[in-house]
């Protein structure tokens, strides 16, 4: 049995991770934290917190988790750099799954940017564009920046000094370099990504399209089943999965 504290209990997400996971006999949701509430106060119940909560607030519950021995499970994206470096600390005590998103399909998404950006090399433009619904604070979304790290990575340059986000007026041509990244926001869409490689004659895309947040709360619960039995250290989705 699998024993979870949720924070961010009352969120969008929240609500989907424990409806889910009253679904399974070996997971028990045995604290539920949001804003105002003390997880001092049931952190020592659980094997590992899931944290949806927000960015502000997840360095906090990352070193309260390692002051507790309590692996984490975090969701949060929009974080500073020194926001990572704050809950990166902890997993020399514990271990971490950090992931901007936990669908198994967004991951392979992640896989298959890797390789296709090995495969078509450095003579394709690299364009992300990512929708989410209207109340959605933080943009890019942190799987669209994840996408960016990937294709950076690849061909060897720092995503900060590369990507562009969006384009207005007399710009000038398309640099060879540059990643675009481009933000939509409206409605109620759970989340779709596309990752374009665009070449002469020919352009490749990639799609990610999730149609309800089940998909990201199954992800986190199967995070939080794999994390307790691993050692200190910082994961991500990748490894729960497999992929890397």
């Amino acid at each position: 049995m699998t024993k979870i504290v949720v924070t961010g209990s009352k969120g969008r997400m929240g609500r989907a991770i424990i409806a889910c996971a009253a679904r399974y006999h070996d997971l028990r949701i045995v604290g539920q934290i949001d804003k105002g509430d003390d997880l001092q106060s049931v952190i020592g119940r659980g094997d590992v917190i899931v944290d949806f909560s927000s960015h502000s607030a997840t360095p906090a519950i990352a070193a309260l988790c390692a002051a507790h021995g309590k692996a984490i499970v975090v969701g949060t994206t929009g974080h500073s750099e020194e926001g990572k470096s704050q809950i990166g600390s902890c997993q020399a005590q514990i271990p971490i799954v950090f992931s901007s998103n936990f669908s198994a399909g967004v991951n392979t998404l992640f896989w298959l940017t890797r390789k296709a950006a090995e495969i078509l090399g450095p003579g394709f433009d690299l364009e992300i564009v990512e929708m989410h619904h209207r109340l959605k604070r933080d943009a890019p979304s942190g799987t669209a920046k994840t996408l960016a790290d990937i294709l950076a990575l690849v061909r060897r340059q720092q995503r900060d000094k590369v990507v562009r986000h969006g384009r207005s007026g007399i710009v000038g041509e398309r640099t060879p370099e540059e990643i675009g990244v481009h933000s939509v926001r409206g409605g109620d869409v759970v989340g779709e990504h596309t990752v374009i490689f665009a070449g002469t004659g020919e352009r490749v895309e990639l799609t990610h399209k999730a149609s309800t947040r089940e998909t990201f709360a199954e992800g986190a619960l199967r995070a939080a089943r794999w994390v307790v039995r691993q050692k200190p250290g910082l994961y991500d989705m990748q490894d729960v999965l497999g992929l890397k």
